[in-house]
């Protein structure tokens, strides 16, 4: 066997890679947590874009929920960019697990005896043609889960705005008065 072989890197050029990806994924968040709440919206409006983008997000249709919840946001006059910022939570690289306990809370709503979860088939075509029954109790599960996390989110969202203006607000009157 000829050629180069390649080793492991060391754990210091893992943890270093770790560390990397964790610094740029709280700057991410960051950046994005101060983007939304600089929004011009109201508070109660950026509550409900946000609550509107969890409960869509709650719901098995990945290829389509970006699509629904900003057309939902037009219509219910919600902040766009926090509604879609809000079902980012459910992704491809969440898909599995997330459709899988979306899966289990909905057997417990509907015990349909023959239907099985199956990883490979998660598109939302694949889906329907295993059979109405796979979608159905993935709908369910995610209505059960995504109403109380809608509720949730709404009261959360709506405390965390009015707590960072309020704290703005006052760092600004404090930097005005300083000068």
């Amino acid at each position: 066997m000829s050629g180069i072989r390649r080793q492991a890197p060391a754990p210091d050029a893992e943890e270093g890679r770790f560390r990397r990806w964790w610094r740029g994924s709280k700057r991410w968040t960051r950046y994005w947590f101060l983007r939304l709440m600089r929004q011009k919206s109201s508070p109660k409006n950026l509550a409900a874009a946000c609550a509107l983008g969890m409960f869509i997000g709650s719901m098995p249709i990945m290829p389509f929920q970006s699509v629904v919840v900003i057309a939902l946001a037009f219509v219910m006059r919600v902040n766009k960019l926090a509604a879609w910022l809000a079902t980012c939570y459910s992704n491809a690289a969440t898909m599995v697990p997330f459709y899988y306990f979306l899966f289990l809370v909905g057997k417990t709503v509907m015990p349909f005896g023959d239907v099985a979860f199956d990883p490979k088939h998660l598109e939302m075509t694949q889906l329907i043609d295993a059979g109405w029954q796979v979608f159905a109790v993935m709908f369910a599960g995610g209505f059960v889960f995504g109403v109380p996390a809608t509720i949730l989110t709404y009261f959360l969202t709506l405390f965390v705005v009015r707590r960072y203006r309020r704290r703005r607000a006052v760092r600004m009157l404090r930097n005005r008065s300083s000068h």
